[in-house]
């Protein structure tokens, strides 16, 4: 070996964000000029300057190198010793090249991050927000979670309620949010509210949300059922004040009896003659019989009135059909139905379950008894669009506007194929609307409802 080398020191410690120098000292033990590369290696090789990157020693001299570390404050800086490697390779002899190894000790930190998915949840009887922690510190993150609301209005059920996050991971938290009064009439209310995030020996970290407390019945009902009640009202007492008037012909009857007695013999014989004459009005009465259509009497016409009432009424337009995208031809897909199936377009096929979609006029679209859904609720753009249980949650509210595009309500972003796909299992994600592609299209085979 022809350098002697030298690390200064061997061991440093460092806190994440900040820097940490380290010399190394080279001699040329060698009869020949040559020039060293310093090449670092190791983890801590990615936040490391090496300043010179060679050097240059003439047989006897001695040179140093300064490393500077660097690491980030972030997950990617494990806390705790890192060991390195330093690479000297002499150019006239490659082979020749030798390490030094030395330990860089990062001290540990703790940062986490929480947001509240939606931030406004809205329901009749309940909410279901998601707590998304993000653990941005280098060590091992444990937090417990509860709800805080001031008015005792709320009640809160979380799942988990305890959580550990490894470094640079992110934990979901289902909760529900329930009023501890249901609210049968009137105009929704505004609740607001907090969960909070508390580590070990720290403040806790609140997050702001909103709960919108729907009536259960609409404001509307109970003024139409004021107006029904006042007109019901008013009928029954015109019924009352306006009775019609039943008057009994039997006693007019029974005071003229002659009106059901006998005829008297003059009577018969007078009205003979007629019987007379009834030879000649034969004829004219068997004329009329000849006029009057088949089928027998005056109800012989109205029967095929009734043959029209019971014919079978034809089957209206339906709110079930397929979604077809207009670039690939190719039907919208719910695949399998299972919660927090992907969707993804597919082949047509007429009997195929998962390619079956209802549209709802309230927003909601459905297949294979699961409503399409934005999930989390997230608005970023390449957020998949999913099949979940269906809930009151205003990530599965979907508008249908004149171009054939799927707009989630929420964010006013559109269904899209991803990067434009024809191919059977492309996936359908949420992107920025109007991107003039036939990828954000869709033709539906049924008859869209009124407000869809």
């Amino acid at each position: 070996m022809s350098i002697w080398t030298s690390l200064e020191p061997v061991s440093a410690t460092v806190d994440a964000g900040a820097a940490v120098t380290v010399r190394l000292r080279l001699r040329n033990t060698g009869d020949v000029v040559d020039e060293y590369r310093v090449v670092p290696v190791g983890d801590p090789a990615l936040w490391v300057r090496v300043e010179p990157a060679s050097v240059k020693l003439y047989p006897g001299s001695t040179g140093t190198v300064e490393l500077q570390f660097a690491p980030p404050r972030s997950p990617d800086a494990t806390a705790g010793p890192n060991p390195f490697g330093v690479q000297i390779v002499p150019t006239e002899r490659p082979e020749a090249a030798v390490v030094v190894e030395g330990n860089l000790t990062v001290t540990p930190f703790t940062e986490m991050r929480a947001e509240l998915v939606p931030p406004v949840v809205k329901g009749r009887f309940r909410g279901r927000p998601v707590l998304a922690v993000d653990n941005l510190g280098n060590v091992k993150l444990t937090a417990s979670v509860t709800g805080v609301e001031s008015s005792d209005q709320l009640g809160f059920d979380i799942h988990p309620s305890n959580v550990q996050i490894e470094p640079g991971r992110a934990a979901f938290v289902r909760s529900t949010v329930r009023p501890q009064a249901v609210t049968w009439f009137g105009r929704k209310e505004t609740r607001p509210f907090q969960l909070a995030v508390q580590r070990s020996g720290t403040e806790p970290l609140p997050v702001d949300g909103t709960y919108v407390q729907r009536s259960v019945l609409p404001h509307w009902i109970l003024a139409t059922f004021s107006i029904l009640l006042a007109l019901a009202i008013v009928f029954v007492i015109l019924w009352f004040t306006r009775a019609p008037t039943v008057q009994s012909l039997a006693t007019e009857k029974a005071a003229n009896p002659s009106a059901s007695a006998l005829p008297s013999p003059t009577e018969t014989e007078s009205k003979s003659p007629s019987a007379s004459s009834s030879p000649s009005s034969s004829p004219a009465k068997e004329e009329k019989e000849e006029e009057k259509p088949p089928g027998g009497g005056g109800g012989g016409d109205k029967k095929p009135e009734a043959d029209e009432q019971e014919a079978p009424a034809r089957k209206g337009p339906t709110n079930v059909g397929t979604l077809v995208n207009r670039k690939s031809n190719k039907c919208l897909s719910s695949q399998t139905g299972e919660d927090g199936t992907q969707l993804v377009i597919e082949a047509c096929k007429s009997k195929d379950a998962g390619q079956k979609w209802t549209v709802n006029r309230d927003g909601s679209v459905v297949s294979q008894k699961r409503c399409m859904d934005v999930a989390w609720g997230s608005h970023d753009n390449l957020t998949k669009i999913q099949v979940a249980n269906c809930s009151d949650h205003v990530a599965q509210d979907f508008d249908f506007n004149g171009q054939g595009e799927i707009v989630a309500v929420d964010s006013g972003k559109c269904l899209d194929v991803l990067n434009g796909g024809t191919a059977d299992g492309t996936p359908v994600v949420l992107f920025v609307c109007g991107n003039g592609q036939g990828n954000q299209t869709f033709d539906f085979s049924g008859v869209l409802p009124d407000g869809a």
